[in-house]
């Protein structure tokens, strides 16, 4: 169940159709059209927000992040109905995705500052996808905590709080345990 409704709920979100999430999630088109119904039934500001993004991309020839990253979007004015629907999907993608990577950006470059001015030996080691993966010295541990939830939870002012989950272990495998 838990699946299904992320491949529904992040499929529609990034422009995808019956079709496609027939195939994703290996049910007869008919099923994956009956559940984008009821999900839009259910969430009608979520159809209205996916279509405005579409429009005002269109109308601008871009699309941007919350931060004001923009991307210039020149598929969709093309006469091929292909490539067109193709800028769509980035149309509806670029807003949500590229503002999670912004968020995620700015979070590396306010902690990195952050865990320098506090003078910890903690190390910012990788990224993965929305993780961060941190190395730190055992005696710092509860301090580079509170200072990564605090400036993480803090990158950006949102409707809804960012909210950050922490795990520790002597490896990465460890950790996500």
């Amino acid at each position: 169940m838990r699946r299904r409704a992320k491949a529904i709920n992040f499929g529609l979100l990034y422009g995808m159709e019956a079709f496609g999430l027939a195939d994703r999630l290996q049910i007869s088109r008919e099923e994956a059209r009956e559940h984008i119904d009821t999900y839009f039934e259910q969430f009608p500001l979520v159809r209205d927000f996916l279509q405005r993004v579409v429009t005002e991309a269109r109308n601008r020839g871009y699309t941007q992040t919350i931060f004001g990253r923009r991307r210039y979007l020149p598929e969709l004015s093309s006469d091929n109905f292909r490539i067109r629907q193709m800028g769509e999907r980035m149309a509806l993608n670029a807003p949500v995705q590229g503002s999670a990577a912004d968020i995620i950006k700015k979070a590396m470059v306010d902690l990195d500052a952050g865990l320098l001015q506090a003078g910890l030996e903690t190390t910012l080691l990788l990224q993965i996808h929305d993780e961060l993966i941190l190395e730190t010295p055992e005696a710092e541990r509860e301090e580079a905590e509170a200072l990564t939830r605090s400036l993480m939870e803090g990158v950006a002012e949102l409707k809804v709080p960012l909210r950050v989950d922490l795990s520790t272990g002597t490896n990465l495998a460890d950790a996500k345990g």
